[in-house]
């Protein structure tokens, strides 16, 4: 299991916070427990394999918001 941090400038509100994550799940169809914090500019989710970086900044920039880095644990 690998668990992704993602930090993302731009979230202003829950719906922002439900966009991101969204757009997460539809790419990751396996992610579980995705979670977008607007007041801590983070989206956290877990999958089976740990995720290509190159994807998620794509996901996010897809969206509007601003993609700055990631950790990825696992």
């Amino acid at each position: 299991m690998a668990k992704t941090t993602i930090h993302v400038e731009g979230m202003m509100c829950g719906m922002c916070e439900a966009h991101v994550a969204d757009a997460i799940r539809r790419v990751f169809t396996d992610a579980k427990k995705v979670k977008a914090s607007h007041k801590k500019d983070i989206v956290t989710f877990v999958t089976e394999n740990a995720p290509d970086e190159e994807v998620l900044k794509n996901i996010i920039d897809s969206t509007g918001y601003t993609y700055v880095s990631a950790e990825i644990e696992g």
